[in-house]
């Protein structure tokens, strides 16, 4: 019997062999998965580190904060301050007081420090668990608003102010915060909060709310009152001044806070919760001057700066007010409104009010306020800005007014981009539509000067249509207007600033829109310059040619003849504005020099407002900002011709034309025809009908008319104008002259073709005939058929005439001439078919 021996070592074997291979795919297959996600681990640590490099790029050093905060030169403990053009006139400052602020230590060792009540009670409504964390919290990451540590805090409001909300913010202020409670430790990091923080009206730190609110150094306060202010710094509009009420309810809660963390006892918190603190009426820093105007500043420079950061302090605003100006313009202003409404006691108020001309007699607008603003077009810089005044007060507010008609100038410069002119002819007649002038009248035929200068409503209505909406839209947002909203005085002044300086507007790009400033410069108290705005940005918007032909027409004192108030004794270009209910009245004028706008509006409806108030208003203060200075005006740059056209066609001159007036026009498009207003006509002078040819020659007189359209007639005769007769004499036919006469056609015959004229030319001196024809009843031109014939003609062909291509009614004329110049003639009338 075989052995199996052999066997069984082969089958161990067998088997061995399996096991070796399984154990070779496991090791492979771990050590595949072990290299993937060591490659994995890997590609996570290059991917966090590249996020971290792009998270901590550019970071801010903490260093800033002892520079900022430390006395005795800490930057923010100066508040920050609006002056004047010259930096030297103060105009306001965001602090209760003028005065450097006060950095109060925590040390007790030093004789002033921060009490322990104070500071106990800001850490319990801001951050509890201060003195355990590292400077930061992980949580409310999805919150980049929410800082929820002193030390985020601290970072948010004084390093990275100026980054958007983000989650990468919220990382970079993380890691900010640990920096500074790890470098500087927590005391200094609560020391500088409490140096800092906003307690409410321009109060920073915790000296300036403790003397604010309660007429005592920080060190003085009580529980109450450091629960109050705990209270405050977290919600400032509910502060102890503006509200009293709601400030020490959350004072009490702030209270029992403190009690809850083990803070205080409960014998403490008695005696706190049982306290009423004395809040003091606290004297705020007034705005003495231009309160609008430092309004309009900080709107600007919003735009530059997060307002938070302006508030905060350590910035010097050197603004474009000039002082003297601006007192003079508040003075005008007041008194101005003050007449308004009827009040006189301020008519001796200041010297320049004299420069006021009377106001409509009799008229009180007691529900009425005014505003005004002057600019420097050469650079696009406020000078001046009254806020709206009412009865004699200014306010802080400039708000935007319906804007009325003050527009219409972009609705004349659309047409003068395609072609028209000031020059050109429009009618200002009755129309299918609702749109009636000012005036309630309508004024007939005029140039788009005429129209433009005296506010007419009609032939702008008739040229917007023409001209089509959009484009005169997108006229006027060239100028960063939009006809769909109302307009501020700021936009008004650098719109129309522009005609007066060539088509190039001076200004600076404020959150996208292009505009005048208020700003010349920001400099932090150290002289480093944040904002320049000293030198403007130019932006051309109109090719001079077409802002020198909207100047022309504005500065035409001649057309706009009745508004007396608006002469100043200097050329200026000036626009009036009105709306249809009443409510809004504008002037806007400028100078080469200045723009002044002021604006009037009533609220009442029983009261309404016209230009003629504001037109007041304007003229003193265009009077106060050009003082002594030059009557400069405007030349007329190359591309610009005048010549004499006819008033109010705009054509060239005939003799008809009654009134020539010179016109600007671009060069080549200057008319190149006569006028066809004016018409001379004949007319019997017995009968006012037209003569005809069989009108004596001893009765016709010429007169000249204007050729009224059949849409004008109504209008013109209710207007009383003279207008051309349609009616002919009538007809009789003058005995026949036996010497020179025409017998063929007949009188009133229908022809056509070739047509013999028959009849006799003869006579004693007989020396030549022609015969020539004219169309209509009193032909204004004649056409002779051949050439003068010196034979006579006894009841014979006379000439022949082709009527191919005509028609109507034509007078045929024979005319005898004798030796001694005596001119004999037949007259007939036919009609070509």
């Amino acid at each position: 019997m075989p052995s199996t021996l052999p066997i069984l070592r082969a089958r161990r074997e067998r088997r061995l062999a399996k096991q070796r291979a399984a154990s070779n795919r496991t090791r492979g297959t771990l050590l595949t998965v072990g290299t993937v996600l060591s490659l994995l681990l890997a590609a996570l640590i290059i991917l966090g580190a590249f996020a971290y490099a792009d998270i901590t790029r550019d970071l801010p050093s903490v260093e800033i904060l002892p520079v900022l905060l430390n006395p005795p030169n800490g930057l923010l403990l100066q508040p920050t301050r609006i002056y004047d053009r010259t930096g030297l006139q103060l105009l306001y400052t965001f602090s209760p007081t003028d005065k450097t602020r006060r950095y109060i230590p925590i040390n007790k060792q030093n004789p002033q420090h921060i009490p322990e009540n104070l500071i106990n009670s800001v850490i319990a409504v801001a951050d509890p668990n201060f003195w355990s964390h590292a400077g930061y919290s992980i949580q409310e990451f999805n919150d980049p608003n929410s800082h929820p540590t002193i030390a985020q805090k601290l970072v948010s409001e004084l390093i990275t102010y100026n980054e958007a909300p983000s989650f990468r913010r919220a990382i970079r202020e993380r890691i900010l915060a640990a920096q500074i409670t790890a470098q500087f430790g927590r005391t200094q990091v609560i020391e500088w909060y409490l140096n800092s923080a906003h307690f409410g009206n321009y109060a920073f730190g915790v000296e300036a709310a403790s003397q604010l609110y309660f007429g005592k150094s920080s060190e003085q306060l009580t529980l109450a009152e450091s629960a109050m202010l705990a209270a405050t710094s977290e919600t400032r509009a509910l502060n102890p001044l503006d509200a009293p009420q709601q400030a020490i309810q959350r004072g009490h809660e702030v209270i029992f806070i403190l009690n809850r963390l083990g803070m205080i006892n409960k014998k403490d918190t008695t005696t706190a919760l049982a306290e009423i603190p004395e809040i003091i009426s606290a004297h705020q820093t007034p705005l003495k001057l231009a309160p609008a105007f430092v309004n309009m500043v900080l709107s600007q420079l919003d735009s530059q700066i997060p307002r938070d950061r302006i508030e905060r302090g350590g910035l010097n605003i050197i603004s474009t007010l000039d002082y003297g100006l601006q007192k003079q313009s508040t003075c005008v202003t007041e008194v101005y409104a003050s007449r308004m409404a009827g009040i006189t006691e301020s008519e001796n108020k200041c010297e320049s009010a004299r420069l006021l001309p009377s106001l409509p007699p009799a008229i009180t607008l007691a529900d009425s306020s005014a505003s005004a603003l002057i600019l420097d077009p050469n650079n696009g810089q406020v000078l001046a800005l009254v806020g709206e005044t009412v009865q004699g007060v200014e306010t802080p507010l400039v708000t935007a007014h319906s804007s009325g008609s003050s527009l219409d100038a972009f609705v004349y410069l659309t047409g003068f981009t395609r072609g028209l002119s000031p020059a050109s002819l429009t009618w200002d007649i009755p129309n299918e539509g609702i749109i009636q002038n000012f005036d309630g009248k309508f004024h007939g035929p005029m140039r788009l000067r005429t129209a433009l200068a005296n506010d007419y409503q009609v032939p702008v209505e008739i040229l917007q249509a023409q001209m089509g909406i959009e484009n005169v839209t997108s006229i006027a947002s060239s100028f960063g207007i939009n006809l769909n909203e109302d307009t501020s005085m700021l936009k008004l002044a650098g719109a129309y600033g522009v005609f007066g300086k060539q088509g190039i507007y001076f200004g600076q790009t404020v959150r996208d829109d292009f505009l005048p400033v208020t700003i010349l410069r920001v400099e932090s108290v150290d002289h480093a310059v944040l904002v320049d705005w000293t030198l403007p940005q130019a932006k051309p918007v109109l090719p001079p040619t077409l802002a020198y032909l909207m100047t022309n027409v504005l500065s035409d004192e001649t057309e706009r003849g009745k508004s007396n108030s608006l002469a100043v004794g200097r050329p200026a270009g000036v626009k009036v504005g009105q709306t249809s209910d009443g409510r809004d009245a504008w002037v806007v004028g400028y100078t080469p020099s200045h723009v002044v706008v002021t604006w009037t509006g009533v609220h009442s409806e029983n009261e309404t407002v016209s230009p003629k108030f504001p037109s007041v208003l304007w003229n003193a203060l265009m009077q106060v900002a050009s003082g002594d200075s030059p009557a400069d005006g405007w030349s007329a740059p190359q591309g610009v011709s005048t010549i004499t056209v006819c008033d109010p066609s705009g054509m060239l001159p005939t003799s008809e034309c009654q009134n020539l007036v010179s016109e600007v026009f671009l060069n080549g498009s200057e008319p190149i025809q006569a006028d066809n207003l004016f018409r001379e006509f004949d007319i019997n002078r017995e009968t006012g009908l037209l003569a005809t040819v069989f009108t004596p020659p001893e009765l016709i007189e010429k007169r000249v008319y204007m050729l009224i359209p059949d849409n004008a007639r109504d209008w013109a005769v209710n207007a009383g104008m003279k207008i051309p007769p349609t009616s002919y004499d009538a007809i009789q036919a003058p005995p026949v002259d036996p010497i020179a006469n025409i017998t063929a056609p007949e009188l009133f015959a229908d022809v056509n073709g070739v047509i013999k004229i028959i009849g006799t030319a003869s006579g004693e001196k007989f020396s030549y005939y022609r015969v020539q024809v004219g169309k209509g009843l009193n032909p204004q031109e004649w056409i002779q058929l051949g050439s003068d014939v010196n034979t006579s003609v006894e009841n014979d062909v006379l000439a022949e005439w082709d009527t191919k291509g005509l028609s109507g009614l034509y007078a045929v004329q024979l005319q005898v001439v004798r030796n001694d110049q005596v001119v004999d003639t037949a007259v007939i009338q036919v009609t070509i078919k």
